[in-house]
């Protein structure tokens, strides 16, 4: 049977903090884990997957909820000069010679063979060096470097009541708590020792999106504005969702917050299953 929410992640993502969650509060709702290239986030979402844990950029045709920044590191020989640094800054690199400079090397293990073989150092992601777990390299932190931006994206035809309550375990909405209330703004890195910073839902994402998804289709932190309405968090704008999602609109697109115009009941019992789910 197909699961009724499919879920990919990028490499250096994990999403199984969340998916423990969503099994002991939802457990007669199947919930699939598919790991993905980074380049392939379009191709999951137009087929099998529901959402993607995805590093920005994307298309600026899905709904994006921007979770967490993750760090950026130097990856060097251990018996580099720089690895008796904590940190470093650019002017340290100024005479040394970066073979990838990132924020995402196009070919990690290429990259980090070259780092290996002492030719020079590389810039990626802490989480993706942890991941690829080169016992001859170390990594340390790049100051002021701005990271790379983790979200959640899904399309606007698979929204279901059920990728709104993933959304909510996702955001920390707890099990009592009611879906009209506001999340807590961001997301939490399911690693907390790998150094990411969370967003707070502030920073700009790449492609023109905000940290509240997109500026040009009105759509807010939580990927909709169901219910025209907005309550301050923080200095910041989070929408509250509607209980009836066939009333709410977006702001700039004229379309319900589903995109089909259906009534949104609340969760009594299992939630529907997802667009993709049963097929």
């Amino acid at each position: 049977m197909t699961a009724a929410l499919t879920i990919a992640f990028v490499p250096g993502v994990s999403p199984a903090k969340w998916a423990r969650v969503w099994r002991e509060r939802f457990p007669s709702i199947d919930l699939a884990l598919r790991p993905i290239g980074s380049d392939e986030v379009d191709d999951a979402l137009a087929g099998e997957a529901d959402m993607v844990f995805a590093r920005l950029p994307v298309s600026d045709a899905h709904n994006a909820i921007p979770l967490w920044t993750e760090t950026a590191v130097v990856a060097m020989p251990k018996d580099s000069p720089l690895a008796d640094h904590r940190q470093v800054t650019d002017a340290d690199l100024a005479g040394v010679h970066v073979v990838d400079a990132g924020p995402v090397p196009a070919d990690i293990d290429a990259a980090l063979d070259l780092v290996e073989a002492n030719v020079g150092v590389a810039v990626l992601p802490q989480s993706l060096f942890r991941k690829a777990s080169r016992k001859d390299l170390v990594a340390r932190e790049l100051v002021d470097a701005p990271g790379t931006r983790i979200v959640l994206v899904w399309r606007d035809e698979d929204a279901s009541e059920t990728t709104e309550e993933f959304i909510g375990v996702v955001r920390g909405r707890t099990a009592n708590s009611s879906r009209g209330a506001a999340d807590e703004p961001g997301g939490t890195d399911p690693d907390a020792d790998d150094g990411a910073r969370g967003s707070g839902g502030s920073t700009k994402a790449g492609g023109g999106k905000t940290a509240a998804g997109k500026t040009a289709g009105g759509k807010t932190a939580s990927g909709k504005t169901a219910g025209g309405k907005a309550a301050p968090s923080n200095g910041k704008t989070v929408a509250k969702r509607s209980a009836t999602k066939g009333t709410g609109a977006k702001s700039g697109g004229g379309k319900n917050s589903t995109g089909r115009g259906r009534t949104q009941r609340g969760m009594k019992g299992k939630p529907k299953r997802g667009s993709k789910g049963n097929r």
